[in-house]
């Protein structure tokens, strides 16, 4: 059997108006099914705003199968009707996020680079846990270093899916999926280009990873 490959977790990037919906069905598109997760991820907006920019970006999302999670906010979550909720670890509990948001949510919790985060989190009912970062980002300040030996003894030890996230770009993702990641996170690395070309650069170097 062959092990399934590595997928795309696309994170939006924080302004998501204008032409962003076009790039994202592009973005999609390119990745011929790769990207199976799209992350709403806005800053400083109601819940009214958040909401009027997520509407389109969903529907976008659910013609192709894409999974769209909310970044931090479990109430906008529900409000949507979101696929899910990606959870910082100052952002609730995965748990209290199951009962408002159901059974069928996908809940998923930065760990950082902590062991002992990732396993707490898939006790309280994460359905993946995110590690990072593995490299220096452009998209936000990154406190964390995490190392593929993490990724190494998650993927052999623990059947929790797994997010690798933070700087990852098309030349430096192959380490990532051969130490076992089941999603690599990226943003700025398809966002602040042609974003289909971008996706077709991690598609090349994930198949030949």
């Amino acid at each position: 059997m062959t092990e399934p490959t590595c997928q795309i977790y696309l994170i939006s990037p924080l302004d998501v108006s204008g032409d962003f919906p076009d790039r994202l069905a592009r973005a999609i598109d390119a990745g011929e099914g790769l990207v199976t997760a799209f992350q709403f991820r806005v800053k400083g907006l109601d819940q009214h705003e958040a909401a009027a920019l997520a509407e389109p970006l969903q529907a976008i999302c659910a013609e192709r199968e894409v999974a769209f999670i909310v970044n931090d906010d479990i109430a906008l979550a529900k409000r949507l009707k979101a696929d899910g909720v990606h959870l910082g670890q100052g952002d609730g509990d995965p748990a209290e996020a199951r009962e408002d948001l159901g059974r069928e949510a996908q809940i998923g919790v930065t760990c950082h680079a902590s062991r002992h985060l990732a396993l707490e989190a898939g006790e309280a009912g994460a359905d993946y846990v995110a590690f990072g970062a593995f490299f220096p980002s452009t998209t936000k300040e990154t406190e964390h270093r995490a190392e593929l030996d993490l990724l190494e003894w998650w993927s052999e030890m623990v059947e929790l899916p797994s997010v690798a996230i933070g700087g990852i770009t098309p030349e430096n993702c192959q380490p990532i999926v051969k130490a076992g990641a089941d999603f690599i996170a990226v943003s700025g690395a398809v966002w602040n280009g042609d974003e289909v070309v971008a996706v077709k650069a991690f598609s090349e170097q994930i198949a030949a990873a």
